[in-house]
């Protein structure tokens, strides 16, 4: 596991990885480099099995303001096909990488997501929002298509298809009240503080529970929406088999039986 990234501020600690997005004087807007450490990061995570939760963030009063305008989007302009269509790949497999990584992602979100920055925000299973945050998806606003990264595959199943192909369409700007109201986001606190509060909360609500059991969960959730039902209740069937076979499950009715909490080692 590489703990040295040149890009972005790695921390882990008790089996927690904090991302951080740190370019602060930018709103932490995305570059080349930065894109590409988040996309081997994400795919080193989920071949560490002692990391059981990661937290997703940016520094300095923003979460993420999307591509550079600057550093990406103006080399972009020089490109070639092949070229444009190698980076459309990158930024796709961040996205790709944190939704296939076992373990739960929090997204903990001061400040504005825009553009790119919003889409990695709905690649995390959880979002936490302080109340002055917003949400734009800008693409439609440079000249592009709102769907980018797999915004259009993931957008709609959190918000609903009418409300995302307004957003995605038009690059409304969505605050933290409205992202509540729509699912975005099951919590909004007051200030940075009391995100770093809520975040602890998560993360001491998924070390409770079996971190296979979690990665199962995942998985269903991702592979579900391109199935008919019938093939989702047999896939998901195929799954409890297999995890009642497992230490964690015995680990369960072992707690049970001597009334403590149950220790979970994802076996």
């Amino acid at each position: 596991m590489t703990r040295d990234w040149k890009h972005i501020r790695y921390e882990e600690i008790d089996g927690v990885a904090t991302v951080t997005l740190d370019r602060p004087d930018r709103l932490n807007a995305l570059t080349f480099d930065v894109y590409g450490e988040l996309r081997d990061l994400a795919a080193e995570l989920a071949r560490t099995p002692d990391v059981k939760a990661v937290v997703l963030r940016g520094s300095g009063g923003a979460f993420c303001s999307g591509g550079d305008v600057d550093e990406i989007i103006e080399p972009l302009l020089g490109m070639d096909t092949r070229g444009i269509y190698d980076f459309a790949k990158m930024t796709g497999a961040c996205v790709r990488n944190l939704r296939d990584m076992p373990q739960p992602v929090i997204a903990a979100i001061d400040g504005v997501a825009a553009g790119a920055g919003a889409v990695l925000a709905l690649a995390a299973d959880v979002r936490v929002l302080t109340r002055g945050s917003s949400f734009q998806w800008l693409f439609t606003k440079v000249g592009l298509s709102g769907g980018d990264m797999g915004v259009c595959w993931l957008l709609p199943r959190i918000i609903g298809f009418g409300r995302a192909t307004e957003l995605l369409m038009l690059g409304s700007k969505l605050d933290a009240e409205t992202a509540q109201e729509y699912g975005l986001t099951a919590r909004v606190v007051e200030s940075a503080e009391e995100l770093d509060s809520a975040v602890a909360d998560y993360v001491k609500g998924f070390r409770r529970v079996s971190p296979w059991g979690v990665a199962m969960t995942k998985e269903m959730l991702n592979r579900a929406a391109a199935m008919d039902y019938s093939s989702a209740i047999e896939m998901e069937a195929w799954t409890q088999t297999m995890l009642m076979t497992t230490a964690d499950f015995g680990e369960f009715r072992s707690s049970f039986a001597e009334r403590r909490h149950p220790v979970y080692a994802g076996r």
